[in-house]
């Protein structure tokens, strides 16, 4: 039997002990993101919220830095998880319910989440920068699964033609050929143009609605109006 068919070692009593102990860390530390924010992020108050010396926390994390990369890669993680959950529920051939289902469950994460929200997708933490080796991937779940809708649902012949569109400038295009070729995407310019209109478009509404940028008496009906304007984004794709 070769090294690779044999099976995995199961992790023995110490590294699931380890593994619980970051996990719980983890958890508090996404606790505290929001509770006080991500500036505010201490190893000291975890500690003590832990029942331990702060020593013993950084056996586990050796830095704040560190704890906010395992913040985001775990956020950004849920965020993809609860996104491949509601969208792998609809036919493969829904292409636009698929991609409402995608921005519902963005919202909804976002609204249940907005300390972890905060975190991705508010303003820089000072003196923080995620390594891209690690939260690239997870941090790319939710766009790569958009263009995926959109690729697939032209592919199948499934795209409106759209009217009135503005010609996209030649620099533009060999940024969106880049793209296009590193992804395997068949996209149109055109269309690949609109589908980073909708992903931008999708996170600001989102953004708006988190960071209290409607005001506290504007659009009651929040939900119907994230569902208006999904749909609106979803025509203006060709969806």
């Amino acid at each position: 039997m070769s090294a690779e068919d044999s099976p995995a070692k199961k992790p023995g009593p110490r590294e699931r002990a380890r593994a619980q102990t970051i996990a719980d860390i983890i958890g508090l530390g996404r606790r505290h993101l929001a509770e006080h924010g991500a500036s505010a992020l201490s190893l000291r108050a975890i500690a003590r919220d832990l029942g331990v010396v702060s020593s013993a926390v950084y056996r586990y994390v050796e830095s704040r830095d560190e704890l906010l990369t395992l913040l985001l890669i775990d956020a950004y993680n849920e965020l993809g998880d609860a996104v491949d959950r509601d969208v792998d529920a609809l036919a493969e051939g829904d292409f636009r319910g698929r991609f409402l289902a995608l921005a519902r469950a963005v919202r909804h994460w976002a609204v249940q989440e907005p300390g972890s929200y905060a975190l991705l997708f508010g303003s820089p933490v000072p003196g923080y920068r995620a390594p891209g080796d690690r939260t690239t991937e997870p941090g790319t779940r939710v766009i790569m699964r958009l263009v995926g809708i959109l690729d697939a649902a032209h592919r199948a012949g499934a795209l409106t033609a759209v009217a009135g569109g503005a010609v996209v400038p030649q620099a533009l295009a060999g940024n969106l050929a880049a793209v296009r070729d590193e992804l395997g995407l068949d996209l149109p310019e055109e269309v690949l143009a609109r589908g980073v209109l909708v992903w931008t478009s999708l996170f600001g509404a989102v953004s708006f609605e988190v960071f209290g940028q409607y005001g506290p008496d504007t659009f009651p009906a929040r939900e119907e109006l994230f569902q208006h304007q999904m749909e609106t984004l979803a025509g203006l794709v060709g969806l």
